[in-house]
């Protein structure tokens, strides 16, 4: 388990209410000895019976004040009394308005203390159940109040209200709210909803999450909400937002992290196109949509390809030009020329007229598309096939050469392979090739709502032809590396490195508008010299470098030099794909024995990656290096682990080579943890939540001990500190900044400026 407290529990820390690092806690005191009556002070307490009913947080944010207001009910189910303290710390600058306890119907009072009288608690607490989780909120002023004893079958109601600012990082606003719980004793929160309303006094643009996923309901230019809803859930991940005031036609954003003055940084730009546009300013587009007619779409597949078709013309804007084109055995087409959304209805007609029959001519059905173009207008072509080129040319690199030579650079293709027996070789080489993206509809999904999405969000181009610069700063590995078009209410975001730092970067944006060139220029942006930032672009930036070299091991073959780079951004980050389970399965990941281990494992996968282009498993790992490369938060950590039969390759949710072993990118059941056990290559099964990230850094649990992946162990030694002890307690005072890796556990390895300190056992 994440913390051994073998004679108390340390109760309802899942309670995480408040700002920055704040937490709410009730600590309940020990349970009576089984075989004596309890002392004085002393109640029964059984862990299992109690639970959070509701956590609910509205938020109103008027003009850069938030006022965030908390109604949470936690319940006694047991048969014991339980008794203990409510505290509560308080984010840096919060003003409380409105504390209300609720017990029996009668509101009660409670104490705001000073940060430096909370941290006295915060170190009391520790010192006397030995659970370090408070340390990382020092600092902080708190809340304090007699929330219990609580009847068995009886509940506890809190109400708080509380008042701050919310702050400006390079015209981005950013509003905080906790709800990691890393308490052994966190409980499942029935259910959690965070609700944020903003009104502004200026236009909003960027709006983003990098920690939930959020609706986003944007009422006007000057208003907006979003929401979270979640049942049965213990969180793990601070509620976090951010939101931009509107200045330009595009507005632009930066966010920078570095980790240490010594090191090369992180930036993130959010590029925010307008939310809707007039139609007289959307760009005039020529659209063609090319849908397989072969006899393995007959019946369900082909109505719903028909279906989108029928969406696509009957969304087009009216400057707009068409086609259909369909094809199997040769091609057929609606019209001869690209028409105007007028005739829309008689293409559909001529579409619902035809039946899926005969063989699969890829390569005739682009180039005889792309030969209708010209490079006067921006031209997008939505390509969907169930199935891999059977007639006409059949190589992959001849028909992607073929593409190649018959479009012009104002060409975008986006294509759809629907089931598992697609090349996926060759759509996403043609989509990287030509600005677009792939989508696969599975087994089971509907065709038309899958093309509906994509059209949606690229129906309205504004600028076209995108190139991005940053002047001022040297920077590098920028992810996406070839810019998209920008579309109208679609943000894109961009992550990359750093070198050194800057005061007065600008970044230049140019593309075209009708054939016109057009720059944008944004000034004021800086990069830090010290560490600091938002530690979760690292893990961004990570995320995508790993998608993109997932698919050049897929579309160009795996080489030493890619596969290196995977197993070492996976350890370092944290970051778990179905190919890198050596994060939870080598005990030495982090010495020169275990990443060669590590190398060697991923490296066979790797090399059935690049073999395998038809399948369920080519189409998964497709999807997966498309999530990890397109990813515009840091994708969770995986949450279940099961034992599945070999699927004798990657994909299909197993490893390669790996017999009993399977991570499945999809979250467990809501209340579920990170699995409950580990199965090792012995065979012997161990504890699971082996991989937490705290701030910048990644730790893994190895041997009980939480281990900062940063530590070597060929080549460095520890500063040992004894758990608990003076001097644990003088470092915490000299370096404050440790408190949330010390608030892991009792044994923890942690680097900081080079120096590895190690937490050990009394």
């Amino acid at each position: 388990m994440k913390r051994t407290i073998p004679f108390i529990f340390v109760g309802l820390l899942l309670l995480a209410v408040g700002l920055s690092t704040s937490a709410a806690q009730i600590i309940v005191p020990p349970p009576c000895p089984v075989d004596g009556p309890c002392g004085p002070g002393r109640v029964q307490t059984n862990p299992e019976g109690l639970v959070i009913d509701y956590h609910r947080v509205d938020v109103d944010i008027s003009n850069q004040i938030a006022e965030t207001n908390v109604d949470m009910q936690f319940t006694n189910n047991s048969q014991f009394l339980a008794e203990g303290t409510f505290v509560f710390p308080l984010p840096r600058g919060a003003a409380v308005d409105q504390l209300t306890m609720w017990v029996d119907g009668v509101a009660i009072d409670a104490r705001i203390l000073p940060a430096d009288e909370a941290r006295e608690i915060y170190n009391e607490i520790v010192r006397q159940y030995r659970d370090p989780a408070l340390l990382e909120y020092v600092g902080t002023q708190a809340i304090q109040a007699n929330v219990f004893p609580i009847p068995p079958e009886e509940s506890r109601r809190v109400q708080i209200r509380y008042s701050n600012v919310v702050e400006v990082d390079n015209g981005l606003l950013h509003y905080v709210y906790p709800l990691n719980a890393r308490s052994l004793a966190a409980l499942v929160t029935e259910e959690l909803s965070v609700n944020v309303s903003v009104d502004s006094n200026e236009p909003i643009s960027n709006i983003y999450s990098p920690s939930h996923s959020i609706a986003i309901n944007r009422e006007d230019a000057n208003h907006f909400s979003v929401g979270f809803e979640a049942v049965n859930i213990i969180p793990d991940n601070d509620f976090s937002l951010f939101y931009g005031i509107d200045s330009e036609t595009i507005n632009v954003n930066l966010l920078s992290y570095r980790e240490s003055a010594d090191e090369s940084g992180f930036f993130m730009l959010l590029v925010q196109p307008p939310i809707e546009v007039p139609e007289e300013q959307v760009l005039p587009k020529d659209v063609i949509v090319v849908l397989d007619q072969s006899g393995s779409m007959f019946g369900e597949k082909w109505d719903q390809a028909r279906e989108a078709a029928a969406f696509v013309l009957n969304n087009l804007n009216s400057e707009d030009r068409f086609n259909l084109l369909t094809f199997s055995t040769g091609v057929r087409t609606f019209s001869n020329r690209l028409e105007s959304p007028a005739v829309a209805q008689e293409a559909i007609d001529w579409i619902n007229g035809l039946e899926a029959i005969g063989g699969t001519d890829i390569n005739l059905a682009l180039t005889t598309a792309l030969d209708m173009l010209d490079d006067s207008r921006t031209a997008t072509i939505l390509f969907l096939t169930d199935g891999v080129a059977t007639e006409g040319e059949i190589e992959t690199d001849v028909i992607l050469n073929n593409v190649a030579e018959a479009a012009d650079d104002n060409v975008r293709i986006f294509t759809f392979g629907v089931g598992d027996d697609v090349d996926t070789f060759l759509l996403d080489a043609i989509v990287r090739d030509h600005s677009g993206a792939a989508t696969y509809v599975r087994p089971g999904e509907r065709i038309d709502e899958d093309v509906a999405s994509l059209y949606n969000k690229v129906s309205a181009p504004v600028l076209t032809n995108v190139e991005l610069e940053i002047d001022g700063a040297r920077v590098s590995q920028m992810f996406p590396a070839q810019m998209t078009d920008l579309f109208a209410g679609n943000q894109l975001t961009v992550v990359g490195r750093f070198t050194d730092a800057a005061d007065d970067i600008s970044v230049r944006l140019s593309g075209e508008v009708n054939g016109e060139a057009q720059t944008f220029v944004y000034d004021g942006f800086s990069f830090p010299e010290r560490a600091g930032g938002e530690p979760f672009i690292a893990r961004l930036w990570a995320t995508r470098q790993i998608g993109d070299l997932l698919n050049q091991i897929r579309l160009n073959g795996e080489n030493p030099e890619l596969v290196d780079s995977v197993v070492n951004l996976s350890v370092r980050y944290g970051i778990i794909t179905p190919y890198t389970s050596f994060l939870i399965e080598e005990d030495d990941i982090l010495s020169q024995t275990g990443r060669a281990a590590a190398l060697e494992d991923f490296e066979q996968q790797a090399r059935s990656l690049s073999q395998n282009a038809v399948g369920g498993a080519a189409v998964d790992a497709a999807e997966i290096a498309a999530d990890f490369s397109a990813a515009n938060a840091p994708l969770p950590q995986p949450t279940q682990i099961a034992q599945l039969p070999s699927t004798g390759g990657v994909g299909g949710g197993g490893f390669a080579g790996d017999d009993d072993a399977a991570i499945f990118s999809e979250p467990a059941e809501e209340g579920e943890a990170f699995g409950n056990e580990v199965p090792s290559r012995d065979g012997n099964r161990r504890q699971n939540n082996v991989i937490e990230t705290v701030g910048e850094k990644t730790f893994i649990l190895q041997n009980g001990v939480w281990t900062d992946t940063t530590f070597e162990p060929d080549t460095m030694t520890t500063e040992q500190i004894v758990f608990l002890s003076d001097e644990y307690f003088a470092l915490l005072d000299a370096m404050p900044e440790i408190g949330p890796y010390f608030a892991l556990g009792d044994r923890v390895i942690v680097v900081i400026d080079g120096t590895a300190y190690e937490v050990v056992a009394e």
